[in-house]
């Protein structure tokens, strides 16, 4: 053994067990509690960034404090004198990443896609309430144990790197098909991204597919624009309607029609398994999903080097139209005079449907007078015989009505 194989002179490092863009994560065994730890060593770029060292601090010792059985634990963290690595230690779970088990199966059944899923909703549901948000949520980092727990691992990083010197030369953090909108517009990311992407992860394990496929984060809000992805149910026929309208709503390109919280996003998938339909978003929200809204804003932004962002369109909707076989068929999306139009001619539909209403209740009630007014003139000549007529006109509906009640009590018994 050499002093290159030792972390802290306490963690004895083995195997790797993976690498990424911002670390390298290697099997250790801890020579002080005689345990397993899995030990995440930061890439070299990041640990000569020093405003990325202050930040990965302050959210290593928050990402510490959430102890929960869907969270990989965080031990230990601290720079290395010896190699002067920045390391991090870590719960070692033995098992594989949901990006293993997506590499071999392409497709899980739904009670099992969705067991895995309500896991990472509890464990989401613990760090958002202690002010945590994970801002990378992907396959990579759920990792299900052998005995079939899965833990959310990988807090911190991503809100380290949000703001350091490293994403203003072009790095784009994460991976871009799971970014929600918010985050790709540049904007700060909170519970709500966290439940996009884990949407994301959800349609991927039952669709076999992302719903956006993209390398960049200007082609991912393009399409997301411009796309619709095919609804789950359409591509797996496990999954029912309601199922795929809970994860449809889980990707709602505007964050205040999605989920509460995670743990309502977790119950809406569970019942969406026994075609139960998720609950209306709270009023106020757009109803839209990922499947048919656009982006709300004027677009999103792709992060290279210094160059200017760009603001991208908004997406028209297609308008259905009868073509020659009598099949519906798109046509042009409509310019923004076209679209301001249809919104008065929808506006002045509306006032003249209100009127119409207004016109036959009242119809309606005239009705009802007459039909009062006859029966008792009936009701009264059959009992007294000479029942006391006299000519009603009042202008007002209501002084109508009282006439002829007064007119009733004074002819019948």
């Amino acid at each position: 053994m050499t002093a290159e194989e030792m972390i802290a002179e306490r963690y004895r490092l083995e195997r790797r067990l993976g690498q990424g863009g911002m670390s390298t994560v290697r099997l250790a065994f801890d020579t002080n509690l005689e345990r397993e730890v899995a030990v995440k060593l930061l890439a070299e770029h990041l640990a000569e960034d020093d405003n990325f060292v202050s930040r990965f601090r302050r959210e290593a010792l928050a990402a510490a404090r959430l102890v929960h059985p869907n969270i990989v634990q965080v031990f230990d963290f601290g720079l290395d004198d010896p190699t002067g690595q920045h390391y991090i230690v870590m719960e070692y779970v033995q098992g594989r990443s949901c990006a293993e088990i997506l590499r071999e199966q392409k497709i899980l059944h739904v009670d099992e896609a969705i067991g895995m899923i309500s896991q990472a909703c509890r464990g989401l549901e613990h760090a958002h309430r202690n002010g945590v948000v994970h801002r990378d949520v992907k396959p990579g980092n759920l990792l299900r144990s052998d005995d079939g727990v899965l833990k959310l691992a990988d807090f911190g990083i991503a809100k380290a790197t949000e703001q350091s010197s490293i994403t203003q030369v072009g790095s784009v953090l994460g991976t871009a098909a799971y970014l929600a909108p918010e985050q790709a517009r540049g904007e700060e990311a909170g519970p709500a991204a966290d439940q996009y992407a884990l949407g994301v992860v959800t349609y991927q394990m039952l669709a076999g597919r992302l719903p956006y496929e993209a390398t960049s984060l200007t082609e991912l809000a393009f399409k997301q624009q411009r796309e619709l992805p095919p609804p789950l149910d359409a591509l797996n026929p496990e999954v029912t309607p309601a199922l795929a309208h809970a994860v449809a709503r889980s990707m709602a390109l505007d964050s205040g029609a999605r989920f509460p919280d995670a743990l309502a996003m977790g119950e809406g998938l569970r019942n969406g398994v026994q075609g139960i339909e998720p609950p209306a978003a709270a009023p106020g929200a757009a109803e839209s999903t990922a499947a048919t809204e656009m982006l709300a804003g004027t677009a999103a932004t792709e992060l290279a080097g210094t160059e200017a962002t760009r603001a991208l369109p908004r997406r028209q909707p297609l308008v259905p139209r009868q073509s020659a076989t009598g099949q519906s068929a798109p046509v042009r999306p409509r310019t923004p005079v076209e679209a301001r139009a249809a919104r008065r001619a929808d506006e002045r539909e509306r006032r003249d449907r209100r009127s119409g209403r207004i016109l036959r209740r009242l119809i309606l009630l005239l009705a009802l007078i007459a039909v009062i007014v006859v029966g008792a003139v009936v009701l009264s000549d059959s009992l007294s015989g000479n029942p006391q007529l006299r000519r009603v006109t009042e202008q007002n509906v209501q002084q109508a009505i009282d006439q002829v009640k007064q007119f009733v009590n004074d002819n019948t018994k």
